[in-house]
């Protein structure tokens, strides 16, 4: 029973020196503004769990836990306040993933990246196709800002007068040089039909193609893998 009791005394304790050290080290932390800051979020709290459930651990070792990593969080971001040339090594730096409508090969394999895990981040920033974009930045944080090409901005149709007017799905017939066969099906073409369009392009086969969209609207995107962007 003197058990439980030490572990509720421990949380009990524990939660509001937690709740007092978020408010000391601000929203950044919190908001896992960059890998470090996420890093560091999980050490704590594993921290803690440590400290709460061995059984010689007493308050004073919960309390000493919170105090020390909080106090290394603390310092870390007083450095990078202070020093600018701190942040690229504790913050990380934007990286330009897409340049000029095309895709940096190196900053996506740098990063662990693939094309459905950029597609999605791209999806959740409202450009349905990479056909849209012009340039796109792999923020600290893992989120995409997006600039699209100018005819994809987003303008109302209200702000020019125009009726509205429905949107075609993009459908990813390639990727990394492999053709996607569910997605030439739900795009009601055929690999006869593909390969064919490829050699419009100048590509013999799907192996020289690093990516290939097909859109109702703006057709045929590709981007051969000899034409993959540089990072900057």
């Amino acid at each position: 029973m003197a058990h439980y009791k030490d572990v509720f005394l421990e949380l009990f304790i524990g939660y509001f020196a937690l709740l007092i050290l978020t408010k000391i080290l601000g929203k950044t932390t919190i908001s896992q503004s960059s890998t470090f800051d996420f890093i560091a979020v999980l050490v704590l709290g594993d921290l803690v769990g440590a400290a709460m459930y061995a059984k010689d651990a007493k308050v004073f070792h919960v309390l000493f836990a919170i105090a020390i990593w909080g106090a290394l969080i603390f310092f870390t971001a007083l450095i990078t306040q202070k020093f600018r040339k701190t942040r690229s090594i504790f913050e990380g730096t934007p990286q330009l993933i897409i340049n000029k409508g095309k895709i940096v090969f190196d900053v996506l394999k740098k990063n662990q990246m693939d094309l459905d895990q950029l597609s999605m981040g791209l999806r959740l920033k409202d450009a349905f196709s990479f056909y849209e974009v012009e340039y796109a930045f792999l923020e600290p944080n893992g989120d995409l800002s997006v600039i699209k090409k100018m005819p994809y901005n987003t303008v109302t149709t209200k702000d020019i007068n125009l009726a509205p007017k429905s949107h075609s799905l993009s459908y990813h017939v390639i990727l990394d040089g492999e053709i996607i066969e569910q997605s030439l099906q739900a795009a009601q073409k055929d690999k006869f039909w593909l390969l064919n369009e490829l050699k419009h392009y100048n590509y013999q086969n799907e192996k020289e193609v690093f990516v290939a969209e097909w859109n109702e609207e703006t057709g045929l995107f590709i981007q051969g893998f000899k034409d993959v962007g540089k990072s900057l």
